[in-house]
């Protein structure tokens, strides 16, 4: 999707985020296992001053097939002025995060301001988030702070534009 000339001012500097992006990742975290990962991520725009946003994840095998669903998650991207940014996620494993952070040209950091957890969800209490636009590729990282460990990294991948 495109901005065009009803699109929202405020989407202006988030527009390079816009459409549909696949590629792969590493996890990792002392308490688990590394692993590669493939994703997909889908930023779009409906008219209001904010991008929708989905992302969904899978294991891969050594041959890079799928092997089964990892993570998902949902939200909303909501830019503010000169370049404050605030991000909404929602998880289906029992938690939800406000991040504030700001967006220079094509990258955006984030951390956490909020992570809300039901009682069953993993302890999960802090994350950092940075992403790029690199030769047209969006890079991004993930490093976060759960289940008694500091913040460290955990997640990272590579993407490519597909529509």
């Amino acid at each position: 999707m495109e901005l065009t000339a009803d699109t929202p001012v405020e989407l202006v500097p988030l527009a390079w985020l816009l459409g549909t992006w696949e590629g792969a990742g590493v996890v990792g975290y002392p308490t688990i296992e590394s692993a590669n990962f493939g994703q997909e991520i889908v930023f779009e725009h409906v008219g209001k001053p904010f991008l929708a946003y989905r992302s969904q994840t899978w294991l891969l095998d050594a041959d890079g097939v799928r092997v089964r669903a990892l993570a998902s998650e949902s939200g909303y991207w909501r830019p503010g002025k000169d370049g404050a940014l605030e991000v909404m996620l929602s998880h289906p494993t029992g938690f939800a995060e406000i991040w504030v952070g700001e967006v220079k040209g094509a990258k955006i950091e984030l951390r956490t301001d909020v992570v809300a957890r039901t009682v069953t969800a993993k302890e999960y209490t802090a994350g950092h988030r940075l992403y790029g636009l690199v030769d047209g590729e969006l890079f991004w990282a993930f490093d976060m702070a759960a289940v008694g460990q500091p913040i460290q990294s955990h997640v990272s991948a590579r993407l490519k534009r597909v529509a």
